[in-house]
């Protein structure tokens, strides 16, 4: 026991050193990890299958379906339109974008699709009109996600049928508007304080022209046909994001929206290997106890009044490796009504709810899908986006997640208890 105690602390040490090494040599992250994780295998005693089983085939996927796909819709222009249609739509006001695009985000999700489909959309839309406007691109992506994070939670979304299904077999009824309530509140906390931190008070003035844009044109409307197409076949047929990106950027390419040669070109296949090689050394870390032991020691601290925020901050641990919807949601939220039992003194919905935000708010990670979302809608809009900058990016999202954290630790602990007692 005390060898494997060894191995996980070794395991969370090489995998914080691997991020520290490649952003102070300026080298992709991904390819270091990889490295590290060959050598990393042979360590824990584990093997080389098991290392290359960690590449995600459906995280390269969605990756690569959905940059492809909107390299195809921005090589029209479209994108760019609309965007420039948002900002004329805010005129001088530039103030209110952050709120559009948190709005956007909460609607797309939460009439029904989710924040999977929300998320092949809102980072392109805002990274591209953070670029035309002057606001940094992460701060307005990370606050469309959080726009997104909070509709998920509305009634009709599939992560409110896993999460009624999961608390249902606890006796526990009718959960949606309860956590839906914490979860706006939570992300409407952190999207201030997000807004603060990149300094977006500092923007007055848009430095866009603030003109009427023009019409689309029959190319641009097909190409955004496309998105449209992508939604239809993840919501009405179940198809896998990836595949429906890949399906619907197909047909642009095969009635010649776009070329498709000049397309692939445009994908950020350096925040690809970036994302995926960071996934692999963390599923070794994963596979030798390292997330098993930051939530053990978690958990070994938990009383009535840090049991709300301590479950917040293990379902976002769990979700740096797994996904919140097949795994987090369906695992812990049973839990939730036991563990209150036996600490006493707390609400078991106050605890889903912490939950709910945690395994959402660490997807910002750029080793989860609303990470590396952003960081590959930096990579296509972004001219000259070195491996300098990819690092950087890397980082601040992974501090971001981070500092979400800390966030649900305050705001849950302070918060949660009060506004689900308003829904009991």
């Amino acid at each position: 026991m005390e060898t494997i105690m060894e191995m996980d602390l070794l395991a969370l040490v090489l995998f914080i050193v691997t991020i520290v090494l490649a952003f102070i040599r300026k080298v992709n992250i991904g390819i270091l990890a990889i490295a590290v994780g060959a050598i990393a295998v042979r360590i824990f005693g584990l093997t080389d299958k098991q290392l290359i089983s960690g590449i995600s085939s459906s995280m390269f996927c969605t990756l690569v379906g959905i940059t492809f796909l909107f390299a195809v819709v921005k090589s029209t222009g479209a994108l760019d339109l609309l965007a420039e249609k948002i900002i004329s739509a805010t005129g001088k006001k530039v103030w209110l974008l952050p709120i559009a695009i948190y709005i956007a985000g909460f609607i797309v999700a939460g009439v029904g699709p989710g924040a999977i489909p929300a998320l092949a959309i809102i980072p392109a839309i805002a990274v591209t009109t953070a670029l035309k406007v002057g606001y940094n691109p992460i701060m307005l992506a990370l606050i469309g996600e959080f726009g997104l994070i909070a509709g998920r939670m509305t009634s009709v979304t599939p992560e409110a049928a896993v999460i009624t299904s999961a608390a249902a077999t606890s006796g526990i009824d009718n959960v949606m508007p309860a956590i839906l309530a914490c979860q706006t509140i939570i992300t409407l906390v952190i999207s201030i304080l997000v807004f603060i931190y990149f300094k977006g008070y500092k923007l007055t003035t848009t430095n866009a022209t603030v003109t009427k844009p023009g019409p689309f044109t029959a190319k641009q409307l097909i190409a955004l046909s496309g998105i449209l197409l992508m939604l239809v076949l993840m919501i009405v047929f179940k198809v896998n994001i990836g595949l429906a990106a890949f399906i619907s950027s197909a047909l642009l390419v095969l009635f010649g929206i776009a070329p498709d040669g000049e397309c692939l070109k445009a994908l950020p296949w350096g925040t690809i290997i970036m994302v995926l090689g960071v996934g692999v050394l963390l599923t070794i870390v994963d596979k030798v106890g390292g997330i098993k032991l930051l939530s053990a020691a978690i958990s070994s601290i938990m009383t009535s009044n840090t049991a709300i925020p301590l479950m917040g901050v293990s379902a976002g641990l769990l979700s740096l490796v797994s996904s919140a919807l097949a795994v987090v949601y369906p695992t812990m939220m049973p839990m939730c009504t036991d563990i209150a039992a036996q600490v006493g003194g707390v609400e078991p919905l106050a605890l889903m709810a912490a939950v709910g935000a945690g395994g959402s708010l660490a997807g910002i990670s750029p080793m989860s899908t609303g990470g590396a979302l952003i960081l590959a809608a930096m990579g296509t809009n972004v001219e000259n986006f070195t491996s300098t900058q990819q690092a950087k990016v890397f980082v601040q999202l992974l501090m971001a997640a981070a500092a979400s954290l800390v966030v649900i630790i305050v705001v849950s602990a302070l918060l949660f208890d009060p506004i689900v007692s308003l829904f009991i």
